[in-house]
């Protein structure tokens, strides 16, 4: 399973989370990794854990002033990135382009959207991955998993049906390792989760918790 940490802009130290990943990485087979802010890839990178963008722009080199460009966020030091969160959204054709663009810059990509028939239209798309989030129950405490398990289904299912090499991944809620266990029976490949984790006061112990159900 992998579990991508979304940092968002939480008032949390990026170090001390990445650095509780890297180490809970090491005693588990599931990949962990961690999204900080852009003015935090290098550091965060520095520290050895696998880390992500929260964001690029479908742009290239040139007058892209306040911009996001994919090959900056792999000089920093990122291996993949988000795109199209909720919080960030993209129309379509931007959303091809941050894709295009992560994959000229040797980015994995992992596209949000809110429903099935969003996931379908992400899919098309080829990331190397789609993340099914319904905006409502980010940052609840309550995972999709168990509000609407037809979602994380029906996701799975939408996505196989355009390109069965994309895969899913669970998000919205995830704070416990049932609800990672439960995002995996469900069909999921992974979990993208932000606040059980960037607002635990022990973020290792949290970590912990998550994957040792696995």
């Amino acid at each position: 399973m992998f579990v991508l940490i979304n940092l968002k802009t939480y008032p949390c130290d990026p170090m001390a989370v990445a650095e509780a990943a890297r180490d809970v990485d090491e005693t588990t087979d599931a990949r962990i990794a961690v999204a900080p802010q852009a003015t935090h890839l290098e550091a965060v990178a520095d520290t050895g854990v696998e880390t992500w963008a929260q964001h690029v722009d479908p742009i290239d080199y040139g007058s892209n002033t306040g911009h996001t460009l994919a090959e900056t966020v792999a000089a920093a030091g990122a291996t993949g990135t988000l795109i199209n969160h909720s919080e960030r959204r993209l129309k379509l054709a931007d959303i091809d382009g941050a894709v295009r663009a992560a994959e000229r810059a040797s980015l994995e990509t992992v596209v949000c959207a809110n429903n099935p028939d969003q996931i379908a239209a992400a899919a098309a798309l080829g990331p190397d991955a789609v993340a099914v989030e319904p905006p409502a129950l980010i940052g609840t405490g309550t995972p999709v998993s168990q509000a609407d398990p037809d979602v994380v289904e029906d996701a799975v299912e939408a996505a196989a049906h355009v390109d069965d090499a994309v895969t899913v991944l669970c998000g919205a809620g995830i704070s416990t390792g049932d609800d990672v266990i439960a995002a995996h029976d469900l069909g999921s490949s992974g979990v993208l989760l932000a606040s059980g984790v960037a607002k635990a006061d022990d973020p290792a112990a949290a970590l912990a918790d998550l994957v040792d159900p696995l």
